[in-house]
């Protein structure tokens, strides 16, 4: 597999404030701690020594054992979860939501991401330890964006009534899903492979956040990967200060505000990503996960019929701290709170929120991580190398939009020259001429004088564009192999691995398709990657 490079900007595909935040502008500064380099790791692992208790460090390691007491855990894996006792030992954080048998390519990319970092600092830090997890996201409710994923342009959809903490539901219906994907899947030896890995994962596991850690252990264990679930009674002990700073206090709410404020006084128009709401929490129950809203001294759960006066919702906190469940806002606090982590690792809308939360995690004295967009990849075959190579296509080219990828294509292999520009510049010459000669004799002909200007211009953009839609039809060829090109490589006009399922992957490339990813993927190179394979 070899990989190149183009920079996240050229791509169109990511948010300005991230392509400014990789940029290093000076008015992104403000909203983070450390940029992603390499020699910047080593203030960090100082910084998050002096704020990690010895003591949570324990709590988190006895967390992990009974999570994976189920599980057939690596050495490398068993040998992590030791190590998080000491004090020499750092973690590295990537997230996701529990998407059927991993849903996106990118889930691949990020854990990859996570395991590849944590290897470089070891190299760089011989002296610490560096562990990479990855954190499930088994309290999130909306079951309708895990429900599914893509297999050959097909979704392969989960059929189950909705409710409560995702991680919680049982797999019931899964076996329709499996025969679905079974008959789609043909009978070839990285088939049977998939097969078995969807089969143990989802029909012999009861809930939603047992087959997801059977999945990603058997995907990535080997690599000593470490997968925590947050919906945990011992971790959420130690987030209760938290929540009733939040809830009593609204210093999220407060902060957050303030940050997204300052975003928007750069004048830049950034995309704010989330906003935060006076409460942060919902509340978790089997079945349940609704808001807690603070109405006239009573704080209510919303659509339904619970409701707590101050005392008795502290005391629901301090008795049963795993009802309360962070949202969007609040989860990263509670991630950096029972984790020593240094960095956080997720796509360009994470990081996109996680910028808004610099000050909130200053005002609670909790160390904020360095964040590092994940890769990002586009994973052409040979067969599709060879056709980018023969329609002269450079690796930028394939980032346009259509349109202008073939009004681009068509003007360079065309033996006629469609592009007006020089005779547009000739009006425009003729037309000061006439502006002059307007302001010397009669001012109110500079209207009549600019209206004929544009009427010309326009009329020379109609010709330009019949001329460029009369060779596309001369060219019908070439604009056919460009167009199926880029809808093979950018399926639903949208980024590969926002589209494709690894499973399609595995199936073209095998049991070599991780290793070769891992061994592709770097992930302070700060590029979008093209691999060819």
């Amino acid at each position: 597999m070899q990989a190149d490079g183009i920079p996240y900007r050229a791509t169109g595909y990511f948010p300005l404030l991230i392509c400014d935040y990789l940029d290093r502008l000076e008015d992104i500064k403000p909203f983070y701690n450390r940029f992603p380099s390499l020699e910047n790791f080593a203030a960090q692992i100082k910084e998050k020594s002096k704020n990690f208790p010895l003591s949570q460090r324990q709590v988190l390691a006895n967390a992990l054992t009974d999570q994976y007491e189920s599980t057939v855990v690596s050495k490398k894996t068993k040998a992590h979860i030791d190590a998080l006792k000491n004090d020499n030992t750092f973690t590295i954080v990537t997230g996701h939501q529990l998407n059927l048998f991993t849903g996106p390519t990118y889930f691949v990319y990020k854990i990859i991401s996570a395991i590849n970092l944590c290897e470089s600092l070891k190299k760089t830090f011989p002296q610490n330890n560096f562990v990479p997890v990855y954190w499930m996201a088994s309290e999130d409710h909306d079951f309708e964006e895990i429900n599914y994923f893509n297999f050959q342009g097909q979704k392969i959809r989960w059929e189950r009534p909705e409710g409560g903490a995702v991680g919680r539901m049982e797999t019931m219906g899964l076996e329709a899903v499996f025969d679905v994907f079974s008959k789609k899947l043909g009978n070839s030896k990285n088939a049977v492979k998939i097969k078995d890995l969807f089969r143990n994962a989802y029909l012999e596991h009861s809930d939603l956040t047992s087959a997801t850690r059977y999945l990603v252990n058997a995907l990535f264990g080997d690599h000593g990967l470490v997968i925590i679930d947050g919906d945990d009674v011992n971790l959420k002990q130690c987030l209760v200060p938290y929540i009733k700073k939040d809830i009593f206090e609204g210093v999220a709410h407060a902060h957050v505000t303030k940050t997204i404020a300052e975003l928007k006084e750069t004048g830049k128009n950034y995309s704010i990503q989330v906003n935060p709401r006076e409460i942060n929490y919902f509340y978790l129950q089997d079945g349940l996960r609704e808001r807690i809203i603070e109405r006239d001294g009573q704080y209510i759960v919303n659509n339904t019929n619970l409701s707590f006066d101050r005392k008795a919702l502290e005391k629901e906190m301090d008795t049963h701290p795993e009802r309360f469940s962070p949202n969007v806002i609040a989860r990263p606090l509670y991630q950096e709170i029972i984790l020593p982590n240094l960095c956080y690792i997720g796509g360009g809308g994470e990081i996109s929120y996680w910028l808004e939360l610099r000050h909130y995690f200053k005002a609670v004295d909790i160390t904020f991580p360095i964040l590092l967009l994940r890769n990002s990849a586009l994973i052409v075959d040979e067969k599709e190398a060879n056709k980018i190579q023969k329609l002269d296509l450079t690796w930028s080219d394939l980032f346009l939009t259509q349109n202008t990828l073939i009004n681009k294509k068509i003007r360079q292999i065309s033996n006629i020259d469609i592009n007006f520009d020089p005779q547009k510049k000739v009006l425009e010459t003729q037309f000061t001429a006439l502006y002059e000669l307007a302001k010397r004799t009669d001012a109110s002909f500079l209207g009549a004088v600019k209206a004929q200007e544009k009427k010309q211009k326009n009329g020379l953009d109609h010709l330009e564009k019949r001329l460029l839609k009369a060779q596309k039809r001369v060219l019908k060829d070439q604009v056919s192999r460009m167009t199926e090109l880029q809808n093979t490589l950018f399926p639903n006009y949208s980024l590969q691995e926002r589209q494709l399922n690894f499973s399609e992957l595995f199936l073209k490339y095998g049991e070599d398709l991780i290793p070769q990813l891992k061994k592709a993927l770097q992930p302070l190179n700060l590029e979008f990657s093209i691999l060819r394979y």
